[in-house]
This record gives C-alpha cells, sequence and structure tokens, in this order.
C-alpha cells in the first residue's frame, strides 16, 4: 500500500460494492487479520485485500491511507481484544496477573498478527484505555508516579515480548515445532555428568518445562518483585 490520503469525511462506503459489501474499518481488520494468520505479512496487500474482501482494492483507501495506518489498527485491535473482557477487581496483583495472562493468550491466538504487531505504538483508543488502566492499578496500589510507570513499562514489554516470542513458536509448522521440542529429550537429558554436570543434574526438569512457555513463571517474578518494592515503599512512609 502506498501513500494516498483520502479525507477522513469521505472515507466511509454506505453503500455495497458491486459484489455485495458494506465496508468498513472494522470488516477490513477481521479480514486483514484472517488473512495474515493464513498466509502472514504478504497478506497486507491492497490486491489481496480487496479479492478477500470483494470490494474493489482502491476502496480500502477509503479507510486506511497505507499499509502501516492498517497494521496499526490491527495492533490496536489485539489490544482490544485482550482489553474488552477484562473488569478490574481492585486486587492489584490479581488484576495485573490476569491482564497479562490475557495479553500472552490473546497473542497465541494470532500468532502472526502478534509477531507483526506487537512492538509499534499505536496511539489509538484501545492502547490508551490499556495504558490508562495499568497506570490506575498501580497508583491505586500505593506506587508513586515514577515506580507505577517503571513497573508498567516492564509489565508490558514483558507481556508483548512473551507474547511475540511464544507467537513466532507457534506461527512455525508443527513438524518444527515438534522438533525443536524433542531436542531437550533426545540431546540434552543425554549429556554426559562428568563433562556437563549442570545439565544432567535438571534434565527431567527442562524436559518436563521447557516444552511451554515460560511467561507465567516470569510474570511471578516481576509480579512478587514489584510487591516486595511496593512494601519497601509503605515501610518507607510508615503506612
Amino acid at each position: 500500500m502506498s501513500e494516498r490520503v483520502v479525507p477522513a469525511a469521505a472515507r466511509q462506503r454506505r453503500r455495497p460494492t458491486k459484489q455485495g459489501v458494506v465496508l468498513s474499518q472494522e470488516l477490513i481488520v477481521e479480514t486483514a487479520l484472517r488473512l495474515i494468520e493464513e498466509h502472514g505479512s504478504d497478506a497486507l496487500s491492497v490486491r489481496r485485500l480487496g479479492r478477500a474482501l470483494g470490494a474493489d482494492p482502491s476502496s480500502i483507501y477509503r479507510y486506511f491511507r497505507h499499509t502501516d495506518d492498517l497494521l496499526l489498527a490491527i495492533a490496536d485491535e489485539l489490544i482490544g481484544r485482550t482489553m474488552r473482557p477484562w473488569r478490574p477487581t481492585g486486587e492489584w496483583l490479581a488484576d495485573l496477573r490476569e491482564l497479562g495472562l490475557r495479553v500472552h493468550a490473546g497473542a497465541l491466538a494470532q500468532p502472526r498478527a502478534a509477531a507483526l504487531s506487537a512492538y509499534r505504538v499505536t496511539g489509538r483508543a484501545y492502547e490508551i484505555q490499556a495504558v490508562e488502566a495499568i497506570l490506575g492499578v498501580l497508583r491505586r496500589a500505593g506506587f508513586p508516579d515514577p515506580e507505577a510507570v517503571r513497573i508498567y513499562h516492564a509489565f508490558v514489554d514483558q507481556a508483548l515480548a512473551f507474547g511475540a516470542l511464544d507467537s513466532a513458536n507457534a506461527a512455525l509448522p508443527r513438524a518444527a515445532r515438534e522438533a525443536e521440542a524433542q531436542v531437550w529429550r533426545t540431546v540434552y537429558s543425554r549429556l554426559p555428568a562428568d563433562t556437563h554436570p549442570n545439565i544432567a543434574a535438571t534434565a527431567p526438569h527442562l524436559v518436563a518445562t521447557m516444552r511451554g512457555s515460560s511467561y507465567p513463571a516470569a510474570q511471578e517474578l516481576l509480579l512478587t518483585a514489584a510487591a516486595a518494592r511496593l512494601r519497601e515503599i509503605r515501610a518507607a512512609h510508615g503506612s
């Protein structure tokens, strides 16, 4: 997609296309997400989107100026899928734990799209809602503003990074994933203790745990550190 700006007021198409499709930003984003999961990043082309939508490819410019504009909308929709069902309970650790796990699960549900968009900053509605909500959880818990921002940054980057990492793995062909998972059993568990004592001692645990994501454990370490920091802050202020 090349840059081709259409005034915002002229972007919406009220009448169906020749194929009977009434276009909208939501429909285009949903279709793009489906195509990305089927075909990868090459799906983000005007021609392929138009064909999938049954619409003239040029009509997509009524809603998105170029490919990157559409990619940011896709990234924001993935955030929205995390945020829409989430409701804070007032228990800050539980709220952050659930939200982080939702972010990670959302990435695995759309692995190719997540790998394309996890590192982007959209500045759009759902991202703004997420930033506001997470900072609110931390500030209400009692973190001073600099600490709230520091923990927010680490929390979000961790969830997105693990989401992208595990999504990239999930996007591999199944045979490749299975072959890599078996390396822990066929290679590491057979290394001799005289040359690799640490691997040999922990081999059963490596085989048992390395097939899955370490995100839940990493998230717990981060939240435990955040809780310890909050206790330090409260002790310093005598509360």
